[in-house]
């Protein structure tokens, strides 16, 4: 009996991205016994990718070991873990884990931020726990246009219209490439139930409104295919901003010299401010940040320091910029 196309549309997406992970071992070589991670919601994504994951995996000598995290902000929410668990021992998962996280909101975060920031968290921990070479995440095509609209919808510039990465860091998602209805239709296939999160049918979610609304309506408007326009351009986008901030790497310096900086183009000068500011110990800069600090280049009338977040303030004299401690009153 013939393979069905979505069984292997989502087994071919996992074994190049773990054909790319061997590639990057010392040797281009395996350690035996190498631990993988495999993030498991158990929605239709993420049951996919494990079930994938394993069939490809095995074969290569990888021991896969899903992970659940339970961010407790459902009811009956640690019985869900428990049921994500058996089902990822059921796949065929070598071991299992699963982890309770809390999700606190506030600093400006929204409830789907403070989640993303606590998984991660927790998922780097296992990591190390574990000595695992690498973690697959189940983010589809359609998650990445959705990351991308809401890049263009806040402002917030071309990092984040680049979207999502397929290789960050130990991080790979191997499903960027591939539909959401794909996977949907590869645990039918495979005989899978995936869980039906209440909160992707929640529209105080600004995601599940992109998902239910807006994207619908832009493919009516647009006849089709926005979704896969919506990742193009995230990667048209991506190696623009790699490649800026390549060159931003090349500027860098403790303590930075206003002429030099004054004569880079806008989109580095930027870029070498921001990186400047993060690696001195400041918290993220806004938009707003970096044209006040960019106002100390190109703007320069003798003002005062300009304040940064994390308690840092920036201050041009003689002819460059240093950061301090902002004075505390």
């Amino acid at each position: 009996m013939s393979l069905h196309p979505s069984v292997a549309a989502v087994r071919l997406a996992v074994r190049r991205t773990l054909a790319d992970l061997v590639a990057e071992q010392p040797g281009r070589r395996l350690a035996p016994d190498a631990a993988l991670l495999v993030a498991c919601s158990g929605g239709p994504d993420s049951l996919a990718l494990l079930s994938a994951t394993v069939f490809e995996g095995h074969k290569l000598g990888f021991r896969v070991i899903g992970v659940t995290v339970d961010h407790g902000l459902q009811e009956e929410s640690a019985a869900h873990a428990a049921r994500v668990v058996e089902k990822m021992a059921a796949l065929g998962a070598d071991e299992t884990a699963g982890a309770r996280v809390e999700v606190r909101g506030g600093g400006g975060r929204g409830p789907e931020a403070a989640a993303r920031e606590a998984r991660y968290a927790v998922l780097d921990q296992m990591v190390q726990h574990f000595g695992a070479v690498g973690v697959l995440l189940g983010h589809t095509l359609d998650d990445q246009a959705e990351t991308v609209l809401l890049g263009l919808g806040r402002g917030s510039g071309p990092r984040s219209i680049a979207g999502m990465r397929r290789v960050d860091g130990r991080y790979r998602r191997p499903f960027l490439g591939v539909r959401r209805a794909t996977t949907v239709a590869a645990c039918e296939a495979l005989g899978l139930t995936p869980w039906d999160d209440p909160h992707n049918a929640d529209p105080a979610y600004q995601r599940v409104r992109l998902r239910r609304e807006v994207l619908p309506l832009l493919d009516d408007v647009l006849h089709g295919g926005v979704a896969d326009a919506l990742a193009r351009t995230a990667a048209l986008v991506r190696d623009d901003v790699d490649a800026l901030d390549e060159l931003a790497e090349l500027h860098k310096d403790e303590v930075l010299d206003a002429e030099q900086l004054e004569a880079l183009p806008a989109a580095i000068r930027t870029r070498v401010l921001r990186a400047w500011a993060h690696a001195a110990g400041t918290a993220p800069l806004t938009s707003e940040h970096t044209k006040a600090l960019d106002g100390l280049i190109t703007d320069w009338h003798g003002q005062g320091p300009i304040d940064l977040p994390g308690g840092f303030a920036a201050v041009r004299a003689s002819g460059r910029l240093t950061l301090r401690p902002h004075p505390k009153e």
